[in-house]
């Protein structure tokens, strides 16, 4: 197996311009993963203060639940603190969590990018997509419908499908045990929120913007990082795309410099902090030309719809949805 072709950070960068990037702060993540709990207690304060704002909680939040996982991300590359113990209990508890097998799989994603054997592959082979299955991907994010497709279908195909003598019941307990963090931050929420009338806040604040929200802009994500690039792409400066990002792409979209994903892939154990000095530093240095870059959000959306609907007539289900269907069944069991 070919290993994706990769940089050498002294092409780029002088040992001088190359430790300050390279520095793992013991401050910066530990305050980012708090900067993403208290904006979500905040837009969730305002929300039980003011259902009017539901909606953008809703939004806020599940911006955040995605900053989260990049966070945990970040730890899975050892950059989230220099002390790789405290990293590893950062990365694990204070975020989504599942911290040791993401790492053993994004890692083959790095080391693979856009080759045969790159695990997240089939995230990006089926683009360019028509617009109408833009369309209805977006849709099945927004109704609930990728979300329940992933977590909760699977439990249900398996108990319509459980061996003669299994019990319906035990299968139910090994989900839930399965997800402790689920249940448990569901239980300890209701049972906090309930006496002063927001029994409702862990469903409508947290599970309906990871239902909703979070799929639709996780799927946005994937789509501006390798969508349409090249598969077998031999440049480590075209195996990610860099997408640009405004304060409301930062704010809802695009949390804690995700955004800069070709610079991720170049220097990988980069932290996410430093990935915008390093993305400054490659522009003096003239090299951004060679890279891959996306002016926002909306001109990867069209390149990533521009497939003409003609060529999608008759076709089946793509590999990509194919691919989720099967990730998901395979986590249950």
């Amino acid at each position: 197996m070919a290993a994706a072709a990769r940089v050498a950070p002294k092409d780029y960068f002088t040992p001088q311009e190359w430790a300050p990037l390279a520095h793992k702060s013991a401050w910066k993540g530990p305050a980012l993963i708090a900067h993403a709990w208290i904006v979500i207690g905040l837009a969730a304060a305002l929300a039980m203060a003011f259902p009017i704002a539901i909606p953008l909680a809703v939004m806020i939040i599940g911006g955040r639940q995605l900053g989260l996982a990049i966070l945990m991300h970040d730890a899975a590359h050892g950059a989230l603190h220099p002390n790789l113990k405290v990293n590893d209990w950062l990365g694990e508890y204070l975020t989504p969590g599942g911290l040791v097998p993401y790492r053993t799989y994004h890692l083959g994603h790095h080391k693979y990018a856009q080759q045969a054997e790159d695990p997240d592959l089939g995230l990006s082979a089926p683009f360019p997509i028509t617009r109408v299955s833009l369309r209805r991907k977006i849709f099945r994010d927004l109704t609930g419908q990728t979300h329940f497709k992933q977590r909760w279908a699977p439990l249900f195909k398996r108990i319509a499908q459980r061996k003669p003598g299994e019990s319906a019941l035990g299968i139910v307990w090994t989900f839930v045990k399965h997800r402790p963090r689920f249940f448990i931050g569901a239980a300890v929420t209701i049972a906090a929120t309930a006496p002063f009338g927001y029994w409702w806040a862990w469903f409508v604040l947290w599970w309906l913007p990871s239902a909703t929200w979070l799929p639709l802009i996780t799927r946005l994500r994937n789509i501006a990082e390798h969508a349409c690039v090249a598969k077998d792409e031999p440049d480590p400066l075209r195996h990610a795309r860099t997408t640009r990002a405004g304060w409301i792409a930062r704010a809802f979209l695009a949390p804690y410099y995700v955004n800069y994903h070709c610079e991720h892939h170049m220097f990988m154990h980069v932290p996410c902090y430093n990935l915008p000095r390093a993305h400054r530093l490659l522009r003096r240095k003239d090299v951004l030309p060679g890279m891959l870059t996306a002016p926002g959000y909306w001109d990867v959306l069209r390149m990533a719809s521009s497939k003409p609907a003609r060529q999608d007539a008759g076709r089946g289900p793509t590999p990509e949805a194919r691919g989720v269907e099967q990730g998901a069944i395979r986590a249950l069991q």
